[in-house]
């Protein structure tokens, strides 16, 4: 069996103003995602469901941690298989369907990196091991909605 990992994380919310939820409206969705020696995440709902839009909220993080997860991976592949990257980008989009009562889930995310390598040689097996690194995501492997991957590689400056 591999080894295991726990991860800790704290959640307050801030938005109690002063009637708390006695109804709907009453309440603000603002709270505060904190980690030991980490700098504070200001967090609220989205937009459509009275958020702030200042803050991120919980499917632009899920958004995030999909995208960071590959580009980690992704970072060591090419380090170990002799792809020199100088520079990645990634702007990546999810689709959350609503349901009727109420709830609602991903049904997909699209992960658009923009990879820069230092010669054109590498460009092909850059491309290549985006797959690899999809295989290898914890994140990615999580979740039970596609995540896929449409990758550009050129090679030049960053």
């Amino acid at each position: 069996m591999g080894r295991t990992h726990q991860y800790t994380a704290t959640v307050v919310w801030t938005g109690a103003r002063e009637t708390g939820t006695t109804n709907y409206r009453a309440y603000g969705r603002e709270h505060v995602v904190s980690g030991d020696g980490k700098a504070d995440i200001a967090g609220s709902s989205d937009p459509a469901f009275r958020g702030d839009p200042a803050r991120w909220n919980p499917e632009e993080l899920l958004l995030a941690s999909l995208a960071q997860c590959h580009l980690l991976a992704y970072l060591h592949l090419c380090a170990t298989n002799g792809v020199v990257v100088t520079a990645y980008v990634d702007r990546p989009r999810g689709t959350m369907t609503e349901t009727p009562d109420g709830g609602g889930r991903f049904t997909e995310v699209v992960l658009r990196p923009e990879v820069t390598v230092t010669d054109a040689a590498m460009t092909d097996k850059a491309a290549q091991l985006h797959e690899r690194a999809h295989e290898l995501c914890f994140i990615a492997n999580s979740v039970n909605f596609p995540v896929r991957h449409e990758p550009t590689v050129r090679s030049g400056p960053a």
